[in-house]
């Protein structure tokens, strides 16, 4: 089963320097109930390397026919599936594992021809998504259920926890494995059944996964992957949201899609875990350290070229510092990051023209309204066409479109304050609040920040703070639920309460 295209691995080596090697987990059909398939139509749609703009392979275009015969199979399976022992399912995990862990390179290599992510964080990222399924094979056998001392003597209560069935994961292209692994290995060692859709621009990865998954052991239909063009995915969206055969949808993306599949899973009262867009505020303090602040700015700010949902995207930096650390912020662009597609590169492309003309377009509004460009502030076209330079930004107004929007782009913007009220107000004058960061060394002030900050997440002198064990998610319009931890199992079981009487 894991012969791979040779044409698919030839194409991959000619579309990308950063590509050395290449081994047997690149495909070209949809995985479903234990098979690589085409769509019934025989329609494709291209699969395409950001970084040189060429073609790495078609991938089915799957239509709503295609879909709706995915989730009968799903939840044929689930029959089965939910009925093995948590031990079982923890053992199918510990494999897979082991062997995403074997495949690491090459799962690396695939990420990086997809999604343009340079190849270092791309091996970041494989490492981060296989932490999700080496926890869960451990957090299967800990789904624990309670007994609950009862007021009558005649009678006892206990409250166990069941899978709720099937389940449609949405995946985005920013985070193409670990975006996976972080849903589909909580769903599964809670022993749900699972219908994957990646999105259109990298369903490479998420093939590999499959076909590992299916190396491991896990039984056909339990982990499918459906593949379908930009034009198709509402669509497919709709039905897996509506579906009568589906128990719950778990994604994440924008905002504004998020609320378009919240409504269609209105209908059926579906379970849902939304992990949604974000506007995070870093926040430098007088008394922070500023060369730990400028560290972890760069590390939060630029990971992906600043394609994270949980990436800094106001820097707030209070009065008597300002000058001080937004010197020390460009040296460390200057010298830090290098835009590229070689090995050694830490600053990839854009994923695609939609969001290169984003990006620009934020910076191209704020120089005309006066905001001052330290560095960068152009495409970088010399390298390709959708790579754009690490760009830093002063004078930024609250009339400025990157003052309101996400940038989801290598633009870090820089805006000064005066008071701890002050900058409170401002972190949380927004709509979302997925995470938030803060540089201090004043004790006091870390507590009042830290649960002032309007986020489901805070990380304290950090700049880096996803982990399996944490519980990731955000609160007002950045989600629903959470992911990881022992949380993340939460949201794919449903708690029944058993109630024994007459027993005196």
């Amino acid at each position: 089963m894991l012969a791979s295209n040779e044409l698919i691995k030839k194409s991959i080596l000619l579309s990308s320097k950063m590509f050395v090697r290449h081994g047997s987990l690149v495909f070209n059909k949809a995985f479903v109930n234990g098979s690589f398939i085409d769509a019934d139509s025989r329609k494709q749609f291209n699969v395409v390397n950001p970084a040189t703009g060429e073609v790495i392979t078609p991938v089915p275009d799957m239509d709503v026919s295609d879909v709706e015969k995915t989730i009968t199979l799903a939840h044929d399976a689930f029959k089965e599936w939910k009925n093995t022992t948590a031990k079982e399912r923890g053992i199918v995990l510990r494999k897979w594992y082991n062997l995403l862990v074997e495949h690491q390179e090459e799962l690396a290599r695939i990420i990086t021809s997809e999604a343009g992510k340079p190849y270092k964080e791309s091996l970041g990222e494989v490492a981060y998504g296989n932490s999700f399924i080496d926890w869960f094979a451990e957090e299967s056998r800990r789904i624990n259920g309670e007994v609950i001392p009862s007021p009558v003597k005649s009678k006892r209560i206990v409250l166990i926890k069941q899978p709720i069935g099937v389940v449609g994961l949405i995946t985005p292209w920013n985070f193409p494995h670990a975006m996976i692994t972080r849903k589909a290995g909580a769903a599964l060692a809670a022993g749900c059944t699972c219908v994957v859709k990646p999105a259109e621009d990298t369903p490479l990865t998420a093939l590999a996964l499959a076909a590992l998954a299916d190396q491991a052991g896990l039984p056909k239909g339990v982990l499918n992957v459906i593949t379908c063009d930009r034009s198709n995915a509402p669509a497919v969206g709709k039905l897996l949201c509506e579906s009568p055969l589906t128990a719950g949808i778990s994604f994440t993306g924008s905002t504004a899609v998020g609320k378009i599949l919240y409504q269609q899973c209105a209908s059926g009262v579906k379970k849902v875990a939304f992990e949604l867009g974000g506007n995070a505020p870093f926040i430098v303090f007088n008394s922070a350290t500023i060369e730990k602040a400028v560290e972890g700015a760069i590390a939060c700010k630029f990971r992906n070229s600043g394609q994270t949902c949980v990436s800094a995207n106001r820097i707030f930096v209070q009065d008597k510092v300002f000058s001080q650390f937004v010197g020390a912020l460009k040296e460390a662009m200057d010298k830090c990051l290098k835009i590229g597609k070689t090995e050694d590169c830490n600053v990839g492309p854009l994923i695609n023209e939609a969001q290169m003309n984003k990006v620009s377009s934020l910076v191209d509004d704020a120089v005309s309204k006066g905001a001052k460009v330290l560095l960068g502030g152009k495409k970088a076209q010399s390298h390709g066409s959708l790579f754009y330079e690490p760009t830093l930004l002063t004078d930024v107004t609250p009339d400025m479109l990157c003052a309101k929007e996400e940038i989801f782009g290598p633009i870090a913007v820089c805006y000064k304050f005066k008071t701890e009220d002050e900058v409170i107000a401002a972190a949380n004058d927004v709509r979302v609040g997925l995470a938030g960061y803060f540089y201090s060394n004043d004790i006091g002030q870390i507590w009042r920040v830290a649960e002032q900050l309007e986020v489901g997440m805070v990380g304290v002198n950090e700049g880096i703070i996803s982990t399996a064990e944490a519980a990731f998610g955000g609160v007002k319009e950045s989600g629903i639920g959470r992911e990881g931890s022992h949380h993340g199992i939460d949201e794919f079981t449903d708690v029944k309460y058993i109630c024994f009487g007459n027993l005196d």
